[in-house]
C-alpha cells in the first residue's frame, strides 16, 4: 500500500478522515503551539469543546487551570487565554490544563475515531512527521482554520509536515495537497507577521504569542496525542511501555 498524506481545513474536515487515517491538528495561532508548549513546561492537558464540558471536567480534577478561548475572548471562570507564552512562564505545572479554543480543540475532539490524533506546530513538525511516518499508512494534516479561511500559518505548518513526511516515503494524496506544498515550500515564519491572525494578535497587545510562535522553529521533539480525553506526548509513553 502508498503511503500517503492529504491537507485539509477546518474542523467539520475531521469526519472524512475517521476511517484508516491518523489526523495531525494544526492550529499554530495559538492552540498547537500552547498545547505542545504546556507538554514541555510538563502539564497534563485535557482539550474539551464546550466550557459545559470544561466545568464538569473541572469538578473532576484537582484544582485545574482552566485556559483558552472562544471567539477571542477568554471564557468566564477561566484563568487564561491560549498563550504559549503565558504558559511557558507559568510556575502551575502541578495543575491540569483544561483546554478550549475557537477551532483547535474543536478539531481535535472532532477528530476523536480516527487511527491517532496528533498535534503539531511549527515547534515540533519533524517530530509529529517522523513518529506518525513511522507508524501510519495515510495521515491527514488539517489545519483548523478559523472564520471559513484556512490561515496561513495553518498552511504553512501543514505543508512543513507534509515536507517532512514526503522525506521519508510519502506522497501527496491529491492535487490540492501538492498545490499547497509548492505554495509554501522554501517560505519562513516572517511571513505570519503579513497574515490576518498576526494582526488580530497587534491589536489586542498579544504580540508576544506571535514574537514567540515565529521564533521557536522545530526546537522540540515533542508529540502530543490524544489517549483517553488526555493530550500525552507518545515518547514517553512509548518509553514506559518499553521500560515496563
Amino acid at each position: 500500500m502508498k503511503r500517503q498524506f492529504i491537507i485539509d481545513c477546518f474542523p467539520e474536515s475531521a469526519q472524512r478522515y475517521k476511517s484508516g487515517h491518523a489526523i495531525v491538528v494544526v492550529d499554530v495561532l495559538r492552540a498547537s503551539t500552547t498545547i505542545v508548549s504546556a507538554l514541555h513546561k510538563g502539564f497534563k492537558v485535557f482539550p474539551v469543546q464546550t466550557t459545559d464540558e470544561a466545568f464538569i471536567l473541572a469538578s473532576a480534577l484537582k484544582n485545574p487551570l482552566l485556559v483558552g478561548e472562544l471567539g477571542g475572548n477568554v471564557p468566564y471562570g477561566f484563568n487564561m487565554t491560549n498563550s504559549p507564552v503565558e504558559i511557558m512562564n507559568s510556575n502551575e505545572v502541578h495543575r491540569p490544563i483544561i483546554f478550549i479554543s475557537s477551532s483547535g480543540s474543536q478539531l481535535v475532539r472532532n477528530s476523536i475515531g480516527a487511527d491517532a490524533i496528533y498535534i503539531g506546530c511549527f515547534r515540533n513538525f519533524s517530530a509529529i512527521a517522523n513518529y506518525a511516518g513511522k507508524l501510519h499508512q495515510k495521515i491527514a494534516v488539517i489545519g483548523a482554520g478559523t472564520r471559513g479561511q484556512f490561515r496561513r500559518e495553518d498552511l504553512m505548518g501543514c505543508a512543513w509536515i507534509g515536507e517532512m513526511l514526503q522525506k521519508i516515503g510519502f506522497e501527496a494524496g491529491n492535487p490540492l495537497t501538492t498545490g499547497y506544498l509548492n505554495r509554501w515550500k522554501g517560505q519562513t515564519s516572517e511571513i505570519v507577521r503579513e497574515g490576518r491572525s498576526a494582526e488580530y494578535l497587534k491589536k489586542s497587545d498579544q504580540v508576544k504569542d506571535l514574537d514567540f510562535t515565529i521564533k521557536h522553529i522545530d526546537d522540540l521533539h515533542i508529540v502530543p496525542l490524544l489517549i483517553d480525553g488526555e493530550i500525552v506526548d507518545a515518547n514517553k509513553l512509548q518509553a514506559a511501555t518499553v521500560s515496563s
